[in-house]
């Protein structure tokens, strides 16, 4: 208090000079000041009318124009606490949708909502430089499947839930809620979404029993009932690396935000697993065609995902597919080339020459598989590919040439799409 009794004691001397008649220039020279500050002072004098005037005065601007104003910042408020899951995007686009014309800036809302208390301000992690985000051009493109745990009902009887989403336009194709997630739930909920939203061309999962046999007792050479239905189908699965959840990030971000959203209300709510499952539709419902999403610009993704174009049917790998003429056709002559034929086994192996040889699993139980004393082969395989591979069988050496069935050996292939049954054929060396 004593020090700024002085400076307003020296900055009254000032002014006192100058109104005695010396110049605005040399008293502020002698106070070592500029000259505004000495013609402030003498308006300041002559405002208050005495020594009060000349005292320090805050700098703060006496009006914000573009400071919130205190309706949009209650309005604020009651959002978040409304919705405890909004953020301050989400608020921002719902202000916009009531007709806000002035709608205030994301740090804004940050900065409204930790001044109430409803959030609390914390350093944010740093993204790590070596993830790398993708996404699929088109929906339908490739699905991302997995299972999750955390519903509970009234009773604390723990269900799981079967969950997937399309890549490209986040569209939840898959939501159901199982007992166990043992492999045939884990399959029905499959089949449930193909003949719900049509087969996509890929489907990426971890790397859990239920998957895949990839890390079981015989090895990369294991089918699952997931992975035959996969190749009925014509879909291709992926797998993701071990100990990599980054890969499926889009359906554990989806997790994420169906545990902030729903399980907080509807956890430990519901007496029956029916009772549970209907809460969980009816918010898949409101999540693909009304919530709108972030990295879509808003839009809900039933926007991006009506685009696909779907025209395939579903095999179900347990059940023969129902043929769709009920004439009955005369079945086709299978021609026996030349050599020695063998079948794959269920467990992805072929017998020759007293020697068992392990082929990728894929090809059990639908391969005519022929050897001779030639040192190399065909692969024709009815509607894709096979990748090149070398196989040893005995003294026999065998070389895979990647091809399309010939004509003379697509005969030998039955019609039945559903059965993929590759042809292999002898070539000369």
């Amino acid at each position: 208090m004593l020090q700024e009794l002085r400076v307003a004691e020296q900055r009254y001397r000032a002014v006192w000079e100058v109104l005695e008649g010396a110049s605005v220039t040399e008293v502020a020279r002698r106070f070592g000041v500029s000259r505004q500050s000495v013609h402030s002072w003498l308006r300041r004098y002559a405002a208050d009318g005495g020594l009060g005037g000349l005292g320090d005065h805050s700098s703060r601007p006496h009006s914000c124009p573009h400071q919130m104003s205190p309706g949009v910042d209650a309005r604020v408020v009651e959002l978040r606490r409304v919705h405890p899951a909004w953020g301050a995007d989400r608020i921002a686009y719902q202000l916009g949708k009531e007709g806000l014309t002035a709608v205030p800036g994301r740090t804004s809302i940050y900065r409204a909502l930790v001044r109430n208390g409803l959030v609390s301000r914390g350093q944010r992690r740093k993204r790590r430089s070596d993830y790398r985000r993708w996404e699929r051009a088109r929906p339908m493109e490739l699905w991302q499947l997995d299972v999750v745990g955390g519903f509970h009902l009234v009773d604390g009887t723990e269900v799981k839930a079967v969950s997937g989403i399309d890549d490209s336009s986040r569209f939840v194709v898959s939501a159901m809620l199982v007992a166990r997630a043992t492999a045939k739930p884990v399959c029905d909920a499959l089949l449930a979404a193909l003949r719900r939203h049509g087969v996509p061309e890929q489907i990426l999962t971890d790397n859990g029993k239920v998957f895949t046999g990839r890390f079981g007792p015989a090895g990369s050479s294991a089918e699952v009932l997931f992975d035959r239905i996969c190749a009925e189908n014509g879909i291709r699965h992926l797998l993701t690396a071990p100990r990599s959840p980054t890969t499926t990030g889009k359906v554990e971000r989806w997790h994420k935000t169906m545990r902030a959203e729903l399980l907080t209300e509807h956890d430990r709510r519901h007496h029956t697993m029916t009772e549970l499952q209907a809460a969980l539709d009816g918010w898949v419902a409101h999540y693909n065609t009304e919530r709108p999403h972030q990295s879509l610009g808003m839009r809900p993704p039933v926007d991006r995902f009506q685009l696909a174009v779907v025209d395939r049917d579903v095999v179900a790998a347990a059940e023969p597919a129902a043929p769709a003429d009920p004439v009955v056709q005369p079945a086709a002559r299978i021609t026996r080339l030349p050599g020695v034929q063998r079948w794959v086994d269920q467990h992805g192996l072929v017998s020759l020459g007293g020697f068992r040889y392990r082929v990728p699993i894929v090809l059990a139980g639908a391969i005519d598989f022929l050897a001779g004393k030639a040192r190399s082969y065909r692969v024709g395989d009815y509607g894709s590919e096979v990748p090149d591979r070398r196989l040893a069988l005995g003294r026999v050496g065998l070389r895979g040439i990647q091809s399309r069935p010939t004509d003379d050996l697509l005969p030998a292939v039955p019609a039945n799409g559903a059965q993929r049954r590759c042809a292999m054929a002898l070539g000369q060396p």
